[in-house]
């Protein structure tokens, strides 16, 4: 690893310090050095505050004049929550910026580049862009194709089974598993549901961390009918993230004002071809709309499965725990039809594998394939 991948590396590790902190915006850390040493380094907290080479600037513990910037993302350009990063970098006479990629925002998108070294300043680019694109995948996700980066979670036993032929489900995986669950949701901005879900488990859908930390996605119970009892803890909970009803026209008028009346945001999206169903497409438009940047699918199989069909996974994370229960009628994590040939079957890339516990994550990226409509 050379220098300009040691600083780099440092820079993307300060980045994380704004999980579930900065969403829509990315995350984002910067490092300052001279003579061969670091003087400064610095991140983006919070949506809103200091971006992470304005923030390396201010913590400079001496001139940065002749220094080297690290930052695994294009310094802005344009003005937005907060001034240029670009002019404030120009202004501090730094010598040389290292950028791990290009800001996919269209309104910087090689700008902040183009700025830096008309301003006579030397610029790398392309240090660990691979990881920094990881870092950032929702993001890219969210300003490229104004859609939400969605990751389909599941918990099953080794034979597959998401609970057991009387419904039973508490607890698939072990205590590690559901505390990384947990530190998901603090990074997401959303997490969602299925009404079948809802009815047999009545989930709370927030961040339980100790110690009060974590911060609630915003909760979403995709319920086509509007069925689900207005007091179920998805709707109720007390928390500062508020509670999402995706529905259609079906449901009565009656139950969409109670609902509303208890703070719920009740969306009606029905579909062109949905056939009485929530328009999942449709919905993560209308996510994008509300500034929700990414969703953790924590569905049963039938909603797991539409989404498959819809195109609108990301990602998939299957915590698998060595647990045999059978049953020919116990639920999977994707139901629906089924895919019938095995060569049409959903292929995941860039397969990663790791422990918690006992359990095993097997994690990968959806291909965008055609078959995905036999679902």
């Amino acid at each position: 690893m050379n220098r300009h991948e040691v600083y780099m590396k440092r820079a993307i590790e300060l980045a994380k310090g704004g999980w579930g902190k900065t969403n829509p915006n990315p995350l984002v850390g910067a490092v300052i050095v001279k003579d061969g040493e670091i003087i400064a380094e610095g991140f983006h907290k919070e949506l809103g505050g200091d971006h992470a080479e304005a923030a390396a600037l201010i913590n400079s513990r001496q001139s940065v004049e002749g220094g080297t910037l690290y930052v695994n993302l294009e310094p802005c350009s344009h003005h937005g929550r907060t001034p240029p990063c670009a002019v404030k970098i120009i202004e501090s006479k730094i010598k040389r910026v290292v950028v791990a990629m290009e800001d996919p925002n269209p309104l910087v998108a090689g700008s902040g580049i183009r700025m830096l070294r008309e301003a006579g300043i030397e610029v790398v680019m392309g240090v660990l862009e691979k990881e920094a694109g990881v870092l950032n995948e929702i993001f890219i996700k969210y300003i490229s194709h104004k859609m939400p980066f969605v990751i389909m979670k599941a918990a099953m036993t080794l034979d597959g089974k998401i609970a057991s032929v009387t419904g039973d489900s508490k607890w698939i995986s072990g205590e590690s598993s559901r505390q990384q669950v947990h530190i998901i949701r603090d990074r997401v901005s959303a997490v969602m549901v299925g009404v079948n879900t809802v009815l047999t488990d009545n989930p709370e859908l927030t961040t339980r961390l100790g110690s009060g930390e974590g911060r609630d996605p915003v909760r979403i119970v995709v319920d086509s009918r509007g069925i689900i009892p207005a007091d179920s803890k998805a709707v109720t909970i007390q928390s500062p993230a508020c509670a999402v009803l995706a529905t259609t026209s079906l449901i009565e008028k009656d139950k969409e004002k109670l609902f509303k009346s208890k703070g719920v945001k009740v969306l009606k999206l029905d579909g062109p071809n949905s056939g009485g169903h929530v328009d999942l497409k449709l919905l993560m438009q209308e996510l994008y709309k509300l500034e929700i940047d990414s969703v953790l699918l924590e569905g049963g199989g039938n909603l797991n499965a539409a989404a498959l069909k819809a195109g609108i996974v990301d990602k998939v994370m299957f915590f698998i725990s060595p647990r045999i229960i059978g049953g020919q009628e116990a639920k999977t994590p994707v139901e629906g039809d089924g895919i019938r040939l095995m060569s049409n079957a959903v292929n995941l890339r860039d397969i990663n594998i790791r422990r918690f516990g006992r359990d095993i994550l097997v994690e990968g990226y959806v291909r965008g394939e055609a078959c995905l409509q036999e679902l």
